[in-house]
């Protein structure tokens, strides 16, 4: 979905509804903002109980060598 905004004079952006939507964006949400190469990357924070267990049922074994067991 490629849509277009255009910065105001205070360096503002609107982000546009359906992208709000579908990402589920609310007001005085907070954003990372990262500049990679030639574009600007807004990823929502998130508070560190909401990924709490994401990672449940990781499979965390590992091969070891016999002497460092």
């Amino acid at each position: 979905m490629a849509e277009t905004v255009s910065v105001s004079p205070k360096f503002q952006v609107v982000i546009p509804k359906a992208v709000r939507e579908s990402m589920g964006l609310a007001p005085g949400q907070r954003l990372h903002v990262f500049r990679h190469e030639n574009r600007i990357e807004l990823i929502p924070v998130e508070p560190l109980k909401k990924l709490r267990g994401f990672v449940r049922g990781i499979d965390t074994s590992v091969p070891r060598d016999e002497d460092r067991v």
